[in-house]
């Protein structure tokens, strides 16, 4: 789950998460197989933008901890941010797009799982800090997906969400050219399949609901200009970002916004175990041969490459 418009495939998450209601799985993005890094980030004049995520990042994120979640960290454009954390968890839905980002950084200190958002397979408390940058665009259902971060990460813990912001600088000044789209709507806008917009407002809602408490915004890409990224190198502009990230966050006007929120249940420990079963809830996993299984509900998911596949079960053991 990451970015890019038609690059994607829409699947349906086949089960809900712990043993929920099947029927109503809502539609998830599907990278496999495509040439997201190649064809909207390397060599594509989005040097300005990375750079600009970079900064925000580094500004809001804690320098270290424990273990680290990276949801739809895709080909691991962001992974070499997370230096000083014990242990890094990068998730993403395609397996091909995890396999790259492991050919980059091995296995020592990292664990890579192929699945649902809507369904993790990681225990409770498994994180102290989760990341999630470029994704809530792509999500139907953002409660039940800031439900399962808000299980993951542990209390008093860190969750650092990007978001498509609905009211930036250049939808006001098309809304009062005549634009039909009216970015003071608190309302999600969905201007492509399975591409939202969301309103500030509506985001803190659903952290807060959620069980998050919002501490810190950063205003980010504001210079998001065809004519200035040709005009000014990547660096330069990226700079000036920087310098205006902190002092234009309240107005909230820039493409894409950065928000860190602390976990607002009682502060607890890091769970010993990482993985659990993504449909009945159980820990820890059993492994062998190539696979993990879950020794309650007899599920069993394939290790492909180095990646755990939580996508599907491949059988009933």
């Amino acid at each position: 789950m990451t970015d890019g418009g038609s690059m994607f495939n829409v699947k349906q998450s086949s089960q809900e998460s712990q043993g929920g209601d099947k029927s109503d799985a809502p539609p998830i993005c599907d990278y496999e197989g495509s040439d997201y890094r190649t064809a909207f980030w390397e060599g594509q004049g989005r040097e300005y933008e990375d750079l600009a995520e970079r900064h925000a990042l580094r500004r809001l994120l804690p320098p270290t901890g424990g273990r680290i979640l990276d949801i739809g960290a895709g080909f691991g454009r962001l992974a070499n941010l997370y230096g000083g954390y014990e242990h890094v968890i990068l998730l993403d839905y395609s397996v091909s797009q995890l396999q790259y980002a492991r050919s980059r950084m091995g296995d020592e200190g990292y664990t890579y799982l192929a699945a649902d958002l809507y369904r993790l397979p990681l225990a409770t408390n498994a994180v102290d800090t989760t990341v999630m940058v470029r994704v809530l665009h792509h999500l139907v259902e953002v409660p039940r997906a800031f439900s399962q971060i808000a299980r993951v990460t542990t209390g008093g813990g860190t969750f650092l969400l990007e978001f498509a912001n609905k009211r930036h600088l250049l939808n006001i000044i098309r809304r009062g050219l005549g634009s039909k789209v009216n970015p003071f709507d608190p309302k999600p806008y969905e201007f492509a399949d399975l591409h939202f917009d969301f309103h500030p407002k509506w985001v803190r809602r659903q952290l807060e609901e959620a069980g998050f408490a919002p501490e810190r915004q950063r205003a980010v890409s504001m210079f998001r200009v065809a004519a200035l990224k040709r005009l000014i190198p990547a660096p330069a502009l990226a700079r000036a970002d920087a310098a205006l990230q902190a002092a234009l966050a309240p107005a909230a006007i820039t493409p894409s916004q950065f928000v860190r929120s602390h976990v607002a249940k009682p502060a607890t420990r890091l769970s010993e175990q990482i993985l659990a079963c993504p449909e009945c809830g159980h820990q820890p996993l059993e492994r062998q041969d190539g696979h993990v299984g879950c020794p309650a509900c007899k599920l069993t998911w394939r290790i492909d490459g180095g990646v755990y596949v939580f996508k599907e079960p491949v059988s009933d053991r």
